[in-house]
């Protein structure tokens, strides 16, 4: 195995399990975990953006292929914008979440310190390069039946999707000038390999809400929804 698998010998596993695909050249997988900052200074190449600019398009063309499928009624507009909510950054960093890929990155000292590992932007590239790594190890094959595994519970979803839910709530409380909304982690529980995270979030004026999940983001996105919910802004059904 690579670098990363020796490092992280039990995520790389479980990591290739979810994958559903077995690397016949596992340093594509290295490659398409190893984010910029872990390589500076090597040669072009060492780390996952051009993983990343690839996988992009074989996301881009899967998913458009399997919407005219499941919406055979569907005009281009409503697939277009069923299409750029499937592959838009959030999307893909849920995506990488499920799949427990933060815990296989290789980051520079200052991402790991900066809590990279939960970051949209280096979880949405790195779940994007590994979609890359399956077509070029294993074909188009292998790249789709991982996207139609992952973004099962997403294909059929609404059409106008709903924004995240921190950029949603951001915009609503600056519009109405109460700030930024802060978020203070304010527990933690479960085991090392599956915690749950509490986030507060404060925003003045109001009484403050909890939110729960995995990752740090996620409790975050919880919290903000809870709190666009309790003030009206968004339906509990949506």
């Amino acid at each position: 195995m690579g670098r990363l698998s020796r490092n992280r010998s039990s995520q790389y596993r479980a990591l290739t399990a979810r994958l559903g695909h077995s690397f016949k050249d596992e340093s594509l997988l290295d490659l398409a975990l190893s984010h910029p900052s872990a390589v500076s200074g090597a040669a072009e190449g060492a780390s996952n953006q051009r993983l990343e600019f690839l996988g992009d398009r074989v996301l881009g063309l899967v998913i458009a292929e399997w919407l005219l499928g499941e919406y055979p009624a569907a005009e281009e507009g409503e697939l277009a914008v069923r299409l750029n909510a499937l592959v838009r950054k959030e999307a893909c960093a849920g995506v990488a979440e499920r799949i427990a890929l933060g815990p296989c990155l290789a980051l520079g000292p200052g991402e790991e310190r900066g809590g990279g590992r939960e970051k949209t932007a280096i979880l949405a590239d790195a779940c994007e390069a590994v979609i890359a790594a399956l077509y070029l190890d294993g074909g188009l094959g292998a790249a789709e039946r991982f996207i139609r595994t992952e973004w099962a519970g997403l294909i059929v979803g609404p059409a106008h999707a709903r924004r995240d839910a921190k950029t949603a709530l951001q915009e609503w409380t600056q519009a109405r000038g109460r700030g930024i909304p802060t978020y203070r982690e304010v527990g933690r529980s479960g085991p090392d390999h599956a915690p749950v995270f509490t986030v507060q979030v404060e925003i003045s004026g109001l009484e403050p809400v909890t939110g729960e999940g995995g990752s740090k983001r996620q409790a975050e996105q919880a919290a903000a929804g809870a709190m666009l919910i309790r003030e009206g802004v968004w339906n509990d059904d949506e």
